[in-house]
């Protein structure tokens, strides 16, 4: 389905023809708007505009869309004005993810309620399977995950990746199987998935989490590396939960020869409407994990 507000985005394009002028009239970055075309083509298979220097011309495949898409628009706003206004950038706007991709997302998102400040972002820290519940629910509007569903009611989509870490205290030397087991292991609520996947893949004499000498637990996402930085064991996190580690001098991210990494899924309800407010940050999420992206 292509995403309502990447058609607005390309329309108002081809309607104004500067790409700056689009972004300020859709109140975007100019690489906003770019990133929109982007996807729409890359959805489509087919190039939508020739650039040529900071201008553009509409391809075949872009003609057709606009006539198409301007028609639909129509249609939608026609049907606001029937049933009720669905604004875009107003009103609240539920989901839900994982702590770590949330430690990246949460903040970007509150950019763009700043942005818009009528667009209220609700957003919850979950672990999958209540993800899952929240969608099915429709107690949220669409919620990110980092497995399968179970419930057949809940639609996902894979949109990114994002790497498993193994970290260790600042000064600790190249790590082997043994000295991991003796230097102990700080574990979280996803702390055993994550070991199993990156240890299993690396270390041959890994079999189970139960192998591990657990040394420490927190549930706090932003505490888990406290531990860590005292000398007190190593760890296992997503990209993002690092990333978000204000002091990343006193831990050491050792590089492992085979690298893994989870699959980020947006996940919606499979007969939920979408309004104009969700599409709007379903977008902005996967701007925000544009550099992480499944191609």
């Amino acid at each position: 389905m292509i995403n309502p507000v990447y058609l607005r985005s390309f329309c108002t394009l081809v309607d104004i023809g500067h790409f700056t002028r689009t972004a300020d009239h859709l109140h975007m970055t100019q690489s906003g708007v770019s990133q929109h075309i982007r996807k729409l083509e890359e959805q489509l298979g087919e190039p939508l505009l020739v650039r040529q220097g900071k201008g553009f011309t509409v391809t075949a495949c872009g003609d057709r869309l606009y006539r198409e898409g301007r028609r639909l628009l129509a249609e939608w706003d026609d049907l606001e004005a029937k049933v009720g206004i669905d604004p875009a950038y107003e009103g609240v706007v539920k989901l839900a993810s994982p702590g770590s991709v949330g430690l990246k997302l949460y903040p970007y998102l509150l950019q763009l309620q700043k942005r818009y400040p009528t667009l209220v972002i609700d957003y919850r820290f979950a672990p999958n399977s209540e993800i899952e519940k929240l969608i099915a629910g429709h107690k949220i509007d669409f919620g990110l995950m980092t497995c399968m569903a179970s419930n057949a009611d809940v639609s996902l989509e894979a949109m990114a990746e994002e790497e498993l870490l193994l970290i260790l205290p600042a000064k600790h030397a190249k790590p082997s199987w043994d000295e991991l087991m003796s230097l102990g292991f700080i574990d979280h609520p996803d702390g055993a998935h994550h070991a199993g996947q990156l240890l299993g893949a690396n270390f041959p004499e890994f079999q189970s989490s139960q192998q591990l000498n657990r040394t420490g637990f927190s549930n706090q996402i932003n505490l888990i590396l406290e531990p860590v930085i005292l000398g007190l064991g190593f760890t296992v996190l997503p990209t993002y939960a690092v990333a978000a580690f204000r002091a990343s001098s006193n831990i050491k991210i050792w590089p492992l020869k085979h690298k893994v990494a989870e699959t980020l899924f947006i996940g919606k309800h499979r007969n939920k409407f979408m309004p104009n407010r969700v599409a709007t940050v379903m977008a902005a999420v996967s701007d925000c994990l544009d550099d992480s992206r499944l191609d």
